[in-house]
């Protein structure tokens, strides 16, 4: 598999990365396991997980897996902190003592003694950001960490983030870990304009559009399924979408011409976009890991690409747009 830099780093990553939010749970340790081994055999080496994933469960899964099986030194771990672990709906808490204790708990959890990238998991909106931003500088003036990001932060919170350390003088942003995909571009209108202002990796989650990017609901919705609360919470509004279908359509199509799976293209897409270091991919089994990861040798012709990016465009206009009409009003 190929890699990537970090930017402002000297951390490489291979440019597909293994997500690990259904570790622990409903996922076993042997599923975690076989997935881990097949990631690292394809040459992966990316691994973000986060301090909420399973209720900590993902965390100590790895950490399991590093110590009996695997070697540290072999995968570029990612976490992150912000979010309350618990039970649904989750609690922001981006307070510098709340944070810094989630790390040592998490790098407790990972039996390791740093992380390679440690992201603030969501913006806090009772909390100064400058005492957020405090705790980064902690955790990399410790060594517990070798970079830092941030993760669904809108654009002007992501220029703010970013802005106070240059001004402070600290610890440099260095990634933005957003949803993005063929389904969801809605980061090009102020997110990946900051994130190219303050040079700023992309990492992006979902990047299979939730699964519906897979084509698996071409043929319709079973009644189970409908009625299932993770399709409704999560999956639903991308396939009740005449927008979306037509999306998933011109993927499948673009999969037939080329021979490959819809999942295939969808990650292609997503992992050669602007600023991009590695998509995200998460899978139940093992199975479905392998088929995204066939997408590492997948490159999209020039006129694939060009159909897929006006199929699924945003509008961007006034003010995002970058040359405005100027008119009086």
């Amino acid at each position: 598999m190929k890699k990537r830099g970090i930017p402002g780093t000297d951390i490489e990553v291979s440019r597909l990365g293994l997500g690990t939010a259904t570790w622990g749970f409903p996922g076993t340790e042997d599923d975690s396991a076989a997935q881990m081994r097949l990631f690292a055999d394809l040459g992966g080496t990316f691994l973000d997980t986060a301090n909420v994933y399973g209720n900590t469960r993902s965390e100590q899964v790895i950490g399991d897996l590093l110590s009996k099986s695997f070697n540290r030194r072999d995968f570029v771990i990612a976490t992150k902190a912000g979010l309350v672990p618990g039970r649904p709906p989750l609690r922001t808490d981006a307070s510098h003592g709340r944070l810094l204790n989630e790390l040592d708990d998490s790098l407790r959890r990972l039996g390791t003694e740093h992380v390679d990238l440690w992201q603030i998991h969501a913006w806090d909106y009772e909390t100064p950001v400058e005492e957020t931003l405090t705790a980064i500088d902690k955790a990399v003036s410790s060594g517990k960490t070798r970079a830092v990001g941030v993760c669904n932060y809108c654009g002007w919170q992501t220029a703010k983030a970013a802005t106070t350390q240059q001004i402070r003088g600290q610890a440099a942003l260095a990634t933005l870990e957003v949803e993005y995909s063929l389904l969801q571009r809605g980061i090009e209108r102020e997110v990946l304009p900051a994130a190219e202002e303050f040079d700023l990796g992309i990492l992006p989650w979902a990047p299979l559009g939730r699964g519906v990017l897979t084509g698996k609901y071409v043929a319709g919705i079973t009644d189970e399924k409908a009625k299932s609360n993770f399709f409704r919470g999560y999956v639903q509004k991308y396939v009740v979408n005449d927008r979306c279908s037509r999306i998933v359509l011109e993927v499948v199509e673009c999969a037939r011409a080329l021979g490959v799976t819809p999942g295939s293209i969808a990650l292609s897409w997503a992992r050669d976009r602007p600023r991009v270091v590695a998509p995200l991919v998460g899978a139940r089994t093992v199975d479905q890991l392998e088929e995204s990861l066939r997408s590492e040798s997948v490159e999209l012709p020039v006129e694939l690409r060009q159909r897929l990016d006006e199929v699924s465009a945003v509008p961007i206009t006034y003010p995002e747009h970058r040359n405005p009409v100027m008119s009086s009003s």
